[in-house]
């Protein structure tokens, strides 16, 4: 969770690196040990080049709710997997968002209904909602038309 304070200008520089070098998503995996078949996994990730990985490791120690790892291509992800973290997290940003606000608000409702899940319908009604980020995120499983002049 957050335990510092954090400065307006903060913030909003927070905001402003996820709406241009960040991600918001959750994603159904399968997994047979759950309830229904399937683990809701929010996260919240902040991606820049390993050329600035000094910078980016401010960044991340700023923040502190994640961690760093670096992928083969040089490209480094901050990664906040833990549901309290993206909650406190979003909630200090999420007014300073432009681009990724609709993702935000998404992110916490499926968090928040992934808490209320009694029965199959509920979970089926999460999984609307985990299924909509398609529509906000551009997703891998998009399909490009070709289009005709």
């Amino acid at each position: 969770m957050l335990s510092k304070v954090f400065s307006s200008t903060q913030k909003a520089y927070l905001a402003g690196f996820l709406d241009g070098d960040g991600s918001i998503y959750v994603r159904a995996k399968p997994n047979s040990t759950y309830k229904f078949g399937f683990q809701i996994a929010p996260y919240v990730v902040l991606f820049q080049s390993a050329k600035d990985r000094i910078n980016f490791e401010k960044i991340c120690s700023l923040i502190d709710l994640g961690h760093l790892r670096e992928r083969k291509d040089g490209i480094l992800e901050y990664i906040i997997s833990r549901t309290g973290n993206i909650l406190g997290f979003l909630n200090l940003i999420e007014p300073y968002l432009i681009l990724k606000k609709s993702q935000s608000v998404l992110a916490k409702e499926i968090i928040k209904a992934k808490s209320e899940v009694k029965n199959k319908e509920d979970f089926a009604a999460l999984m609307k909602k985990v299924d909509s980020f398609r529509e906000l995120n551009y997703s891998k499983k998009r399909k490009m038309r070709k289009l005709t002049p």
